[in-house]
């Protein structure tokens, strides 16, 4: 296509099938995203951080106290935004409500929000639904942020690597004892040639206790990984 042409291609688009924010619907201009009402109810997390959870900290490099407290298994962990009554809607919305529309904004997000992740990866592996959870979904929301974040980045994505061999309860209204009692043994690496000495992002929606990123941590460790790191759209911050 002659290099004029796609402007004008894009203009025409534009007019036929305009922007629309992911959160309420209004039509935006330039590049898909959310309007200026939405932005700001939105809190982006941004800057140096804690190095193994990407909170804010007083100084860049420093350890927060829950990270000194108990260290997490994986190498290291960032996410786009701060969990709340405003991102939660987003976050359901793209998980139940058909909304896959979403998934090249919400990944462009993960793309700025983990890029010293993603500079120093081989592999990108999502969070595994049980197949009876993504029958009655019919798609899961981190293979598909991982299928076009690997789009805009060019590291490989696996999304049948990684599976979760237990239709585990639902984690919302456990504590953290129960939540990792619940999902301990749910995962099982499937071909463990395809882990073996990569580094590896784990993608997934939202990190709360990090009790279903940890069984999957420890799963791809044991599968011979070279280390993981993991990459959500939403943190939960203790307090908030």
């Amino acid at each position: 296509m002659m290099p004029r042409v796609r402007p004008l291609l894009r203009f025409v688009l534009g007019l036929l099938m305009p922007h629309r924010c992911i959160r309420c619907g209004v039509t935006v201009g330039g590049a898909p995203g959310l309007c200026a009402a939405c932005y700001p109810t939105i809190e982006f997390l941004a800057g140096s951080g804690c190095p193994s959870c990407g909170v804010a900290v007083p100084q860049p490099g420093l350890t927060c106290g829950v990270c000194l407290a108990a260290p997490p298994v994986w190498r290291r962990a960032r996410s786009a935004f701060v969990y709340s009554p405003d991102s939660r809607d987003l976050i359901l919305r793209f998980k139940h409500a058909d909304s896959t529309h979403m998934a090249p904004v919400l990944a462009a997000w993960l793309h700025r929000a983990g890029a010293d992740l993603l500079a120093e990866a081989d592999l990108l592996v999502p969070v595994p639904l049980h197949w009876r959870r993504l029958f009655l979904r019919r798609y899961n929301q981190a293979a598909l942020l991982a299928r076009h974040l690997s789009g805009r980045t060019g590291v490989k994505a696996d999304v049948l690597v990684l599976k979760r061999v237990r239709n585990t309860r639902p984690q919302g209204h456990l504590r953290r004892g129960q939540r990792l009692g619940n999902v301990r043994t749910a995962f099982a690496v499937t071909a463990p040639d395809r882990v073996a000495g990569k580094r590896i992002v784990l993608l997934d929606d939202v990190l709360t206790t990090g009790a279903t990123l940890t069984a999957c941590t420890n799963a791809l460790l044991r599968a011979g990984a070279a280390d993981v790191s993991v990459l959500t759209l939403a943190r939960v911050l203790k307090g908030r």
